[in-house]
């Protein structure tokens, strides 16, 4: 038995008079991809050249393939691009991590944040600044990543209890109540010790400036494991979009596509969250903007995710450079002000409870 894991096809039959409107954007899909990539090589080029000192077009492209060790050639190597590397693999991961999430909880406002992943990092955070004096980003990244762990899992066992598997529902509940109580258990901690409160704060506002390098390849074989699981999970993810009993119907097991899911949502919100803290807005913006581009199939909503994701941290990170000259404002904080008034729009624009 031959099944498509395409939406629009399987719903074809019931609605003849949309299979020519669901075909043409499927023929875009490859010309979009190619697309959004040359919207990061742009957003790259100018996460490199912006900043405090402007470099010249020119000079990016020197810097990059045959530096000299003159002044620019050190803050593109040593700044620049470490920079805009992390930032490309935060959005990426967290535009993916807001699709997968939503498509699972079949929520459409549902965020990494809602299955208590940013909670859990943020309450690791805390706890090791309180009880362990860590103040530094490298020893946040260990902490945060198994907080964000922890409350995943704990989240997935509360909403798969009693009969049956986990449900949509059940995990939008268990992922709100974690969240409450982890939040009140950070906001206990930080009010208990001034110093824990000036550390963390620092943390939580999301921002891409004074990470190490070293982050970066702690946090990459998480982002990489995350990023090969979602991509397993899309096609089944495209079964279960057409309801529970359809896809248990045809032979797909929700308990296995739940677990993947979120095991692929945790390493990748755990690891963007530790190596950047929370930037919120990304999960969910991104995925809404995506569709509009490639409909509801998620092995072409992953890929666009991914690269809108990365776009806009990086462009949000290079806005925030220029806005405050000659100080520079955090990623974390443009991307709320950029993301409320883009995602009022979209709400009012687009029917979002149609996932």
């Amino acid at each position: 038995m031959t099944v498509t894991h395409d939406r629009p096809n399987a719903s074809a039959s019931a609605r003849p008079s949309a299979s020519g409107s669901s075909a043409r954007p499927r023929r875009r899909r490859p010309l979009i991809v190619l697309g959004l990539t040359g919207v990061v090589l742009l957003c790259i080029v100018l996460s490199i050249a912006i900043g405090a000192k402007p470099i010249p077009i020119g000079d990016v492209w020197a810097g990059l393939v045959s530096p000299e060790n003159s002044e620019n050639d050190v803050i593109i190597r040593s700044l620049r691009v470490p920079r805009t590397v992390l930032g490309l693999l935060v959005g990426a991961a967290l535009g993916i991590a807001g699709a997968l999430m939503q498509g699972h909880t079949r929520n459409p406002l549902a965020d990494p944040g809602l299955l208590g992943v940013e909670a859990g990092a943020a309450f690791a955070v805390v706890l090791a600044i309180y009880s362990f004096g860590v103040t530094d980003t490298l020893g946040f990244v260990w902490f945060a990543f198994a907080g964000a762990l922890v409350a995943s899992l704990v989240v997935f066992a509360l909403g798969s209890l009693g009969q049956g598997a986990a449900t949509p529902v059940t995990l939008a509940l268990a992922g709100a109540a974690v969240s409450a109580l982890l939040g009140s258990f950070t906001s206990a901690l930080i009010l208990m010790d001034r110093q824990t409160l000036d550390v963390f704060r620092f943390w939580q506002v999301g921002a891409l400036t004074g990470r190490p390098t070293r982050v970066i390849w702690e946090v990459l074989p998480f982002l990489i494991v995350g990023l090969l699981l979602a991509l397993y999970n899309a096609p089944a993810l495209n079964l279960l979009s057409l309801g529970e009993d359809v896809a248990r119907s045809l032979g797909q097991s929700v308990f296995t596509t739940r677990a993947i899911g979120i095991a692929s949502i945790t390493l990748l919100t755990g690891a963007a969250v530790a190596a950047a803290g929370p930037i919120g807005f990304v999960g969910l913006v991104v995925p809404h903007v995506a569709r509009i581009f490639t409909g509801p199939d998620y092995r072409w909503l992953l890929p666009c995710s991914a690269l809108l994701g990365g776009s806009l941290v990086l462009l949000t990170d290079t806005i925030g450079r220029v806005v405050v000259r000659p100080g520079e404002m955090q990623v974390g904080i443009i991307m709320a002000l950029v993301g409320a008034p883009f995602f009022i729009w979209l709400v009012r624009r687009r029917r979002l409870a149609a996932l």
